[in-house]
């Protein structure tokens, strides 16, 4: 049974996954401006325990900006509404950092991002998270490497991420 929920869990979450990510690749209309990957943005999520209904962790990032080899860092919160049961030790995430509006200023990323999210984890586990938000909804977060965790949780839903610049611009 368990076995089933798992593959279940998988399916949805892939689902999910995709579904993101046919969203934010929809055809632009004619003489729209397409996004630019601008950057890359690491995060190390702490570990909890999911509340079932919801879940809130808290994180710290550095944004390297694409080309310039800037370094932006970041501290702020991770929220899921929705299913989230069990407890993690940590998670490591990157996301690949789009804009239309280029350039931008340093602490630009700062802000909140809302989007689909889904993971499990029986051991090391895996997960996505596509998130629309910061400066002005300017910026799109689009999983470059999937969630690496451990621990044992299943988590969907929606998720939202709040960034606060913490400084430290330069190389």
């Amino acid at each position: 049974m368990i076995r089933t929920i798992f593959d279940k869990t998988l399916t949805f979450t892939a689902a999910l996954t995709v579904a993101a990510f046919g969203f934010l690749a929809q055809p632009e209309p004619a003489g729209a401006a397409a996004p630019v990957r601008v950057g890359l943005l690491t995060c190390q999520v702490d570990g909890g325990v999911g509340k079932i209904i919801a879940s809130r962790r808290e994180l710290s990032c550095i944004f390297e900006r694409v080309g310039s080899g800037r370094i932006e860092r970041y501290a702020g919160e991770i929220n899921r509404i929705g299913l989230d049961i069990g407890s993690t030790s940590y998670s490591d995430i990157a996301w690949g950092v789009f804009s239309l509006a280029e350039p931008y200023a340093p602490g630009a990323l700062q802000g909140t991002y809302a989007g689909i999210s889904g993971g499990v984890s029986v051991g090391v586990g895996l997960g996505a998270n596509v998130l629309i938000g910061g400066l002005e909804r300017s910026f799109a977060l689009q999983p470059v490497s999937v969630e690496a965790s451990r621990g044992l949780n299943l988590a969907l839903g929606v998720a939202s991420l709040r960034l606060i610049s913490v400084g430290n611009f330069g190389q």
